[in-house]
C-alpha cells in the first residue's frame, strides 16, 4: 500500500489536527490496542453505551474522564499489602489482570450520562444533545396576500 505525506498539509491549516490524527489512525500508521475488548451499542436514538470487559478489576481499579471530546478508560489492579511472598502461585493465567488505557473520540456535543461496573463489564453510557441553534427547525413561508410580479421585457 502507498504511503501518503500529509506533513506540509499541516505546515498550511490550523483546526484541522483531530482530521489529520483520524487519517493517521487510519493508515494504521498508530497501531491500535486490542485489550481489553470492547462493544459499542446504540442503544436510542441519540443514546450510545461503551462496554468494556474488565474482568477481575473493581470499581476502585476503574478510572474514566473525558477531557476535549475523548473518553478515556483506564485501569490498574494494585494490590494493597500483597508482598512478592505473599502472592499465590498461578498455574495458568487465563484471566488478563494487566494495566491498561483504551481511548475513545468522541463526536462533538456527546456527553458522558452515567457509568456501572455489573457481572465483569464496565457499562459507559453516551448521549448526544444539540444545542438549541443547530436543531432543525421549519421556516413557514408566508404569503401575505400578495402576487409575485413577473418583469417583462420592455419593447425598445
Amino acid at each position: 500500500m502507498r504511503q501518503f505525506d500529509l506533513s506540509p498539509l499541516y505546515r498550511s491549516t490550523i483546526g484541522f489536527d483531530r482530521l489529520f490524527n483520524m487519517i493517521d489512525q487510519a493508515a494504521g500508521l498508530e497501531t491500535m490496542p486490542s485489550y481489553p475488548p470492547y462493544n459499542i451499542e446504540r442503544t436510542g436514538e441519540n443514546a450510545y453505551r461503551i462496554s468494556v470487559a474488565v474482568a477481575g478489576f473493581g470499581a476502585t481499579d476503574l478510572l474514566i474522564e473525558t477531557k476535549e471530546n475523548t473518553l478515556t478508560i483506564r485501569g490498574s489492579r494494585e494490590r494493597d499489602g500483597e508482598s512478592e511472598m505473599a502472592k499465590p502461585e498461578v498455574l495458568y493465567q487465563g484471566i488478563a489482570a494487566r494495566s491498561f488505557e483504551r481511548r475513545f473520540q468522541l463526536a462533538d456535543h456527546v456527553q458522558v450520562t452515567g457509568a456501572s461496573l455489573e457481572n465483569g463489564l464496565l457499562h459507559v453510557d453516551l448521549l448526544r444533545e444539540f444545542p438549541e441553534a443547530q436543531k432543525p427547525r421549519k421556516i413557514p413561508i408566508g404569503n401575505e396576500g400578495a402576487k409575485p410580479t413577473i418583469a417583462t421585457p420592455r419593447a425598445a
